[in-house]
């Protein structure tokens, strides 16, 4: 794991059932109420418009070799037109339906096509446009991150590798090969990456202090070994020693950088691997807390109570009922 963004991303994957592409005649409006911490969103051909369905906020143009990155579980409304009312709405079940309820599609899987009509994607020899779509339900500590580090919506000019994988992602998805969904996928999360370095390395971005310290050789090498290595007893002058720095030189570098010091950075990392263990896993909160650097329950449980406010076990039955 080569950076805090490798790091930050490490778990995070499409799945099939989270993946969709639309073909649509104007005029024309998807309504996404899925619940997802973060969508990608962008036009295989033609142009959209991406706004908030109470009408806020000013409606971001969307056009091709543009990629949108939209942020939290709100709704959010993809149209031919701002002033487009919804069609078809989305619900967290994947499930598309007109605004009064009748079915349209049972999943919006990969090549869906709604009420759209001739599948050749054109009306009259021109071609209509091709919304692609592909939405992540991100653990807490990439969710925290990144709703903290971008906008609602981030809409970026994808450079040439992420325009790349976005033809790519367009032949594939007419492929009926073996793997198919596999390499969907993948691209996708190739895709997602592509967009956030890209949002990130604009000249007048403000990126986060865990994406910058990367290219710093002190400091983003410590981020690595923390990463890559939770569990570790780790301590201000056990890490200053693997980064060959002295131990007070270290610490202000480290917290210069990433406005915090090494330890309460630690504590932070450790706390949210925990709570993505207890939300998506089985694992007792003695196995989870030895696995994020943690002697026993009792050690995390005080940990996470001092930074999260409840216990692990609360913290666990609150995210299988969310």
């Amino acid at each position: 794991m080569d950076d805090a963004l490798s790091a930050l991303l490490h778990e995070v994957r499409s799945h099939g059932a989270l993946f969709d592409q639309a073909v649509v005649r104007p005029p024309w409006a998807f309504r996404f109420e899925e619940g997802t911490r973060i969508a990608v969103l962008a036009m295989l051909s033609g142009r959209a418009w991406i706004s908030r369905p109470d009408g806020a906020g000013t409606p971001v143009p969307l056009g091709e070799g543009e990629l949108a990155i939209v942020v939290g579980p709100q709704s959010y409304v993809v149209a031919d037109d701002p002033g487009t009312a919804p069609r078809y709405l989305v619900d967290e079940d994947e499930r598309c339906t007109t605004p009064d309820g009748a079915l349209v599609l049972d999943s919006c899987t990969p090549g869906c096509r709604a009420a759209t009509g001739p599948r050749d994607g054109r009306d009259d020899g021109v071609p209509r446009p091709v919304l692609l779509r592909g939405a992540y339900r991100l653990g807490d500590v990439a969710s925290a991150r990144l709703a903290a580090a971008l906008p609602r919506i981030a809409r970026v000019s994808l450079p040439p590798g992420g325009a790349a994988v976005l033809e790519t992602l367009a032949e594939e998805i007419h492929r009926s090969a073996p793997g198919r969904q596999a390499v969907l996928d993948r691209l996708l999360d190739l895709l997602l990456v592509s967009g956030l370095r890209a949002w990130f390395e604009r000249p007048e971005a403000s990126a986060p202090d865990w994406y910058r310290a990367h290219g710093d050789p002190v400091v983003g090498r410590a981020l690595r070994l923390l990463h890559e290595d939770p569990a570790r007893p780790w301590t201000v002058a056990s890490l200053a020693a693997e980064v060959g720095a002295s131990r007070a030189g270290f610490a202000r570098r480290f917290t210069q950088r990433m406005g915090g010091p090494p330890m309460g950075y630690l504590t932070q990392w450790r706390i949210g691997l925990a709570a993505d263990l207890l939300a998506r896993t089985d694992e007792t909160v003695e196995a989870v807390s030895r696995r994020v650097g943690y002697a026993n329950a009792y050690a995390l449980s005080v940990a996470f109570k001092r930074v999260r406010g409840v216990r692990p076990t609360e913290h666990r039955a609150r995210s299988r009922t969310a």
